[in-house]
């Protein structure tokens, strides 16, 4: 193994968005997490789910933000994906916890960025 390794600069994040979400496996995790009714987990345990969920909706508010901004400004999805962006802006600047509500705040929030992300990939309703 090699001692040597490269920098890669993007500051567009032009290579993250070429990269696919992986969504089944954290949809799956979102669904068993929101199923939760009382589980008992060692703090270090929820610390870790709430890791990957953050990580997943950083990745995914990326994306509902770069679809965002090539709709013209007279598409309302536009509008709507800044209001689920600033909300998960708030939620993810919020330190984590080792709790089963704070993993299951983050799996909704990546529910919610997976329904807007579906709604700007829908073709625009035709008005005339």
């Amino acid at each position: 193994m090699s001692d040597t390794y490269a920098v890669l600069h993007d500051p567009d994040g032009l290579i993250e968005a070429e990269l696919p979400l992986d969504r089944a496996p954290h949809e799956a995790l979102v669904t068993a997490v929101l199923a939760w009714n009382d589980p008992d987990l060692a703090p270090r345990d929820y610390e870790q789910i709430a890791l990957q969920l953050t990580g997943h909706a950083r990745a995914l508010a990326a994306d509902v933000r770069r679809l965002a901004a090539t709709l013209p400004k007279s598409d309302g999805r536009g509008a709507l994906a800044e209001i689920v962006l600033r909300e998960a802006e708030g939620r993810l600047s919020a330190p984590l916890q080792g709790t089963a509500c704070c993993v299951q705040n983050r799996a909704r929030l990546v529910r919610a960025l997976y329904t807007r992300l579906d709604r700007l990939t829908e073709l625009a309703p035709i008005t005339g």
